[in-house]
């Protein structure tokens, strides 16, 4: 890993939030993403798809087969570096060539690959198991997932407050802090083509929620962000919903008729009503299918508890009825 300059940094980055001008450059996705297989030792799979939105976006999918979460990885790319949105969930290169693919599709200059920063959503291991593969290799950035790195990194000194930006050379790219799913969430809105990278704070599918109080305050921050701003499609970071908005099982290595990736900015507008009255276990609000796992195993955990409790007392008194019953004879 090569850190830049302090002086570099500096440039890269500010707090104040501004809102962008120039249309979006339209992109692409007329895409099928591949499926993965019931059987994947029979029907072996390619590990990493490759779409290009646009000249310089790039949207890559690790497989079903590779990794039932089958994460979705986005590339950027400014006339300076680019920068790698996530790592995906499989560390080893063999099984799994996400760093020699990603270096493939930088553009060089003689001998010289464009420099490369590799941020990501958040913390979760499904989103950075791939970091090793980038952390020694010469021109790559690699910063950490967790709280403290994000926040020294983007420079947010009131987190979860302010908008910081990257500037990856005449393409802008604003970082808005979205905790609520997991502490060091963030969302990415790129000024160029209007995406917003929303990782797996916004997603078709499940909605996991860690803290209630955080997701609320996220998703209203992030409405108002969005509310005047051009939003060409909400990409998250996982499919897990069918093309009927059914949720697919949880650990399939088959995604047979998925819902498609993109959501629209109506659903980020959406977002903070539907999570108001989110009662901590388990809702379903039009599209969004919201859970609290954490809250869900625990009441599985209490009933659990309950029932044995329940089924020691029947024992005990059966055993003292049986008991009693002899000594009448």
């Amino acid at each position: 890993m090569i850190p830049s300059p302090g002086l570099w940094l500096a440039a890269i980055f500010a707090i104040a939030p501004a809102v962008p001008s120039a249309a979006p450059v339209p992109g692409s996705l007329d895409v099928q993403w591949n499926a993965g297989s019931a059987d994947c030792t029979a029907h072996p799979q390619p590990p990493l798809q490759v779409h290009r939105y646009e000249a310089q976006t790039y949207i890559l999918r690790e497989n079903p087969c590779a990794t039932p979460e089958a994460p979705f990885i986005y590339l950027l790319v400014g006339s300076k570096r680019a920068m790698l949105v996530d790592t995906g969930d499989v560390a080893d290169p063999a099984a799994m060539p996400l760093a020699r693919t990603v270096l493939s599709l930088l553009p060089r200059e003689g001998n010289a690959r464009m420099p490369l920063l590799v941020v990501h959503t958040h913390g979760h291991l499904d989103h950075r198991a791939g970091d090793p593969q980038f952390a020694r290799l010469a021109g790559v950035e690699l910063v950490g997932s967790d709280l403290a790195s994000v926040r020294a990194f983007f420079g947010f000194s009131d987190w979860p407050n302010g908008v910081a930006q990257v500037d990856l050379g005449e393409r802008i790219v604003d970082v808005i802090p979205a905790p609520g799913h997991h502490p060091s969430h963030v969302v990415f809105h790129d000024r160029r083509t209007a995406l917003f990278l929303s990782g797996d704070f916004l997603l078709p599918g499940r909605l996991l929620i860690d803290d209630i109080d955080a997701d609320r305050a996220s998703a209203r921050r992030v409405a108002q962000f969005v509310r005047d701003r051009p939003v060409s499609h909400v990409l998250g970071a996982h499919i897990e919903m069918d093309a009927d908005g059914e949720i697919l099982p949880w650990g399939s290595t088959h995604h047979p008729r998925e819902h498609v990736l993109q959501l629209g900015k109506d659903a980020l507008l959406a977002l903070p009503s539907a999570l108001e009255g989110f009662n901590g276990f388990y809702a379903r609000r039009g599209m969004f299918v919201i859970s609290n796992p954490m809250h869900i195993l625990c009441a599985l955990g209490g009933a659990a508890i309950l029932v044995l409790f329940a089924a020691g007392w029947w024992l005990r008194r059966y055993l003292r009825r049986r008991k009693a019953a002899r000594h009448a004879r």
